[in-house]
């Protein structure tokens, strides 16, 4: 099972990069001008520091949320309290993580 999600992630980061390329490729052959993400390197730290924050907080208060009433709803279930106390600690990991990227990306962005 996890060998077929494993070989579909693969498959589809594949198809997707070659997609990307290819529309790059075919932008700049044609003279349709550089793509929006590439234009300068500032606006690619910015445009990809955005996209991180806007996802990155929902998704952290969704798994913290959901780690919560795990905990609350586990009715005595050690196994669900563990995973639940995992799940909020995991979550609020890698929000910290997304937040100490967005420091060192602004320390670049500050040096370049």
């Amino acid at each position: 099972m996890k060998k077929t999600k494993i070989r579909f992630f693969v498959r589809f980061t594949l198809i997707l990069t070659i997609i990307l390329i290819s529309f790059t490729f075919f932008s700049i052959s044609f003279g349709l001008g550089t793509p929006k993400l590439v234009s300068t390197m500032e606006k690619a730290f910015e445009n990809i520091e955005s996209w991180l924050i806007k996802l990155a907080t929902p998704m952290a208060a969704v798994a913290v949320g959901s780690g919560l009433f795990m905990q609350k709803f586990s009715f005595g279930d050690e196994e669900k309290i563990r995973t639940g106390k995992k799940l909020v600690k995991t979550a609020l990991f890698s929000y910290a993580f997304v937040l100490a990227i967005d420091l060192v990306l602004s320390a670049i962005q500050s040096l370049i």
